[in-house]
Protein backbone atom coordinates (compact mmCIF):
# COMPACT_ATOMS: atom_id res chain seq x y z
CA UNK A 1 0.00 0.00 0.00
CA UNK A 2 1.25 3.82 -1.08
CA UNK A 3 1.44 5.57 2.08
CA UNK A 4 1.87 9.02 0.08
CA UNK A 5 -1.98 9.02 -0.07
CA UNK A 6 -3.09 8.97 3.49
CA UNK A 7 -5.59 11.00 4.65
CA UNK A 8 -4.87 13.12 8.17
CA UNK A 9 -5.07 11.26 11.21
CA UNK A 10 -8.59 11.26 12.84
CA UNK A 11 -8.53 12.68 16.50
CA UNK A 12 -8.05 10.21 19.19
CA UNK A 13 -8.62 11.78 22.47
CA UNK A 14 -6.44 10.59 25.32
CA UNK A 15 -9.16 9.03 27.63
CA UNK A 16 -9.98 6.76 24.07
CA UNK A 17 -6.69 5.56 23.75
CA UNK A 18 -6.78 4.84 27.53
CA UNK A 19 -9.82 2.78 27.19
CA UNK A 20 -8.08 0.71 24.70
CA UNK A 21 -5.47 -0.06 27.63
CA UNK A 22 -7.38 -0.46 30.27
CA UNK A 23 -9.67 -3.54 28.12
CA UNK A 24 -6.53 -5.26 27.11
CA UNK A 25 -6.87 -4.10 23.35
CA UNK A 26 -3.91 -3.51 20.84
CA UNK A 27 -3.54 -0.04 19.73
CA UNK A 28 -1.80 1.09 16.55
CA UNK A 29 -3.51 4.54 15.81
CA UNK A 30 -1.76 7.40 13.60
CA UNK A 31 -0.84 10.58 15.42
CA UNK A 32 -1.77 14.02 14.91
CA UNK A 33 1.01 16.74 14.61
CA UNK A 34 0.40 18.18 17.58
CA UNK A 35 0.45 15.21 19.71
CA UNK A 36 1.88 15.53 23.02
CA UNK A 37 4.93 13.31 23.34
CA UNK A 38 7.14 13.50 26.43
CA UNK A 39 6.01 17.23 26.70
CA UNK A 40 7.42 17.60 22.86
CA UNK A 41 4.77 17.35 19.94
CA UNK A 42 5.04 15.12 17.42
CA UNK A 43 6.32 17.60 14.84
CA UNK A 44 8.67 18.66 17.41
CA UNK A 45 10.36 15.07 17.34
CA UNK A 46 9.85 14.86 13.26
CA UNK A 47 11.81 17.77 13.15
CA UNK A 48 14.64 15.96 14.38
CA UNK A 49 14.72 13.75 11.58
CA UNK A 50 18.22 13.61 9.66
CA UNK A 51 18.34 14.37 6.13
CA UNK A 52 18.39 11.25 3.93
CA UNK A 53 17.08 9.41 7.47
CA UNK A 54 13.83 7.15 6.05
CA UNK A 55 12.29 7.84 10.12
CA UNK A 56 12.86 8.15 13.44
CA UNK A 57 11.64 5.57 16.37
CA UNK A 58 10.96 7.03 19.40
CA UNK A 59 10.43 4.05 22.03
CA UNK A 60 8.89 3.81 25.22
CA UNK A 61 7.66 7.56 24.98
CA UNK A 62 4.73 8.65 27.10
CA UNK A 63 1.59 9.15 24.72
CA UNK A 64 -1.76 10.35 25.96
CA UNK A 65 -1.24 9.08 29.39
CA UNK A 66 0.29 5.46 28.41
CA UNK A 67 3.81 4.54 27.09
CA UNK A 68 4.12 3.51 23.65
CA UNK A 69 6.32 3.15 20.86
CA UNK A 70 5.70 6.30 17.78
CA UNK A 71 7.22 6.11 14.47
CA UNK A 72 7.61 8.99 13.05
CA UNK A 73 8.13 9.55 9.07
CA UNK A 74 7.33 11.81 5.81
CA UNK A 75 5.34 10.25 3.08
CA UNK A 76 6.46 10.02 -0.91
CA UNK A 77 4.67 13.57 -1.01
CA UNK A 78 6.01 15.04 1.97
CA UNK A 79 3.10 14.43 4.48
CA UNK A 80 4.33 13.61 8.27
CA UNK A 81 3.42 10.21 9.17
CA UNK A 82 3.32 9.97 13.17
CA UNK A 83 1.88 6.51 14.04
CA UNK A 84 1.61 4.50 17.55
CA UNK A 85 1.77 1.29 19.36
CA UNK A 86 2.09 -0.63 22.21
CA UNK A 87 3.90 -3.51 20.08
CA UNK A 88 6.74 -4.01 18.26
CA UNK A 89 9.91 -1.90 16.21
CA UNK A 90 9.30 0.31 12.89
CA UNK A 91 8.67 -2.66 10.40
CA UNK A 92 5.95 -4.45 12.98
CA UNK A 93 4.47 -1.34 13.90
CA UNK A 94 3.98 0.34 10.04
CA UNK A 95 2.31 -3.16 8.82
CA UNK A 96 -0.25 -3.31 11.48
CA UNK A 97 -0.97 0.25 10.50
CA UNK A 98 -1.09 -0.70 6.98
CA UNK A 99 -3.31 -3.66 7.76
CA UNK A 100 -5.67 -1.54 10.13
CA UNK A 101 -6.07 1.17 7.31
CA UNK A 102 -7.18 -1.03 4.73
CA UNK A 103 -10.19 -2.33 7.09
CA UNK A 104 -10.82 1.64 8.24
CA UNK A 105 -11.19 2.69 4.72
CA UNK A 106 -13.77 -0.48 3.92
CA UNK A 107 -15.67 0.25 7.06
CA UNK A 108 -15.68 3.92 6.42
CA UNK A 109 -16.93 3.18 2.98
CA UNK A 110 -19.84 1.24 3.46
CA UNK A 111 -21.16 3.01 6.19
CA UNK A 112 -21.17 6.75 5.23
CA UNK A 113 -20.08 6.78 1.43
CA UNK A 114 -21.49 5.32 -1.46
CA UNK A 115 -22.91 2.35 0.40
CA UNK A 116 -24.68 3.53 3.26
CA UNK A 117 -24.71 0.45 5.10
CA UNK A 118 -26.08 2.23 8.29
CA UNK A 119 -29.25 3.11 6.36
CA UNK A 120 -29.98 -0.30 5.63
CA UNK A 121 -31.40 -0.59 9.68
CA UNK A 122 -30.26 -4.48 9.86
CA UNK A 123 -29.80 -5.89 12.96
CA UNK A 124 -30.07 -10.11 12.24
CA UNK A 125 -26.97 -11.38 12.69
CA UNK A 126 -27.05 -13.48 9.97
CA UNK A 127 -28.53 -11.14 7.28
CA UNK A 128 -26.01 -8.59 8.38
CA UNK A 129 -23.13 -10.80 7.66
CA UNK A 130 -24.89 -12.08 4.54
CA UNK A 131 -24.45 -8.03 3.45
CA UNK A 132 -21.09 -7.36 4.82
CA UNK A 133 -19.40 -9.88 2.63
CA UNK A 134 -21.91 -8.51 -0.67
CA UNK A 135 -20.59 -5.05 -0.14
CA UNK A 136 -17.28 -6.02 0.89
CA UNK A 137 -17.10 -7.69 -2.54
CA UNK A 138 -18.83 -5.37 -4.26
CA UNK A 139 -15.86 -2.70 -2.64
CA UNK A 140 -13.34 -4.90 -4.40
CA UNK A 141 -15.01 -4.94 -7.25
CA UNK A 142 -15.39 -1.01 -7.16
CA UNK A 143 -11.36 -0.63 -6.05
CA UNK A 144 -9.96 -2.55 -8.67
CA UNK A 145 -12.59 -1.06 -11.76
CA UNK A 146 -11.39 2.24 -9.88
CA UNK A 147 -7.71 1.82 -10.07
CA UNK A 148 -7.46 1.67 -13.67
CA UNK A 149 -9.48 4.76 -14.48
CA UNK A 150 -8.34 8.07 -14.96
CA UNK A 151 -9.37 10.73 -12.77
CA UNK A 152 -8.79 14.66 -13.31
CA UNK A 153 -6.89 15.83 -10.28
CA UNK A 154 -7.43 18.76 -7.60
CA UNK A 155 -4.87 21.72 -7.35
CA UNK A 156 -3.61 19.79 -4.49
CA UNK A 157 -2.29 17.16 -7.00
CA UNK A 158 -4.70 14.45 -5.37
CA UNK A 159 -7.93 12.97 -7.16
CA UNK A 160 -11.00 14.81 -7.41
CA UNK A 161 -12.88 11.36 -6.84
CA UNK A 162 -12.01 8.31 -4.54
CA UNK A 163 -10.83 5.14 -6.18
CA UNK A 164 -13.81 3.47 -4.92
CA UNK A 165 -16.38 6.09 -6.00
CA UNK A 166 -14.91 6.00 -9.77
CA UNK A 167 -15.50 2.28 -9.56
CA UNK A 168 -18.52 2.21 -8.42
CA UNK A 169 -19.89 5.44 -11.03
CA UNK A 170 -18.30 3.02 -14.33
CA UNK A 171 -20.21 -0.36 -12.68
CA UNK A 172 -23.44 1.76 -12.43
CA UNK A 173 -22.88 2.95 -16.10
CA UNK A 174 -21.70 -0.68 -17.34
CA UNK A 175 -24.82 -2.22 -15.47
CA UNK A 176 -26.92 0.25 -16.87
CA UNK A 177 -26.25 -0.12 -20.24
CA UNK A 178 -25.96 -3.59 -19.66
CA UNK A 179 -29.99 -3.93 -18.94
CA UNK A 180 -30.55 -1.33 -21.05
CA UNK A 181 -29.83 -4.25 -23.47
CA UNK A 182 -31.15 -6.50 -22.58
CA UNK A 183 -34.86 -5.08 -22.18
CA UNK A 184 -33.90 -4.02 -25.74
CA UNK A 185 -33.78 -7.81 -26.49
CA UNK A 186 -36.98 -8.87 -24.69
CA UNK A 187 -39.09 -6.47 -25.88
CA UNK A 188 -37.90 -6.72 -29.79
Amino acid sequence: MDLGTLPEAIPIRGDGIQGLARRGISICVRLRRDTLMNDWTAMDWLSRLQTGRAGLLVEDTVVCGQPMNVVLTHTRDGEALIIASHAGGVTTIQTRYRRSFLIECLFRALKSRSFQLEATHMTLHDHVERLLCLLTLTYTWCVLVGVTLECPKKAHGRRAWSVVKVGLRELVRSFSRASARLGDLLTS
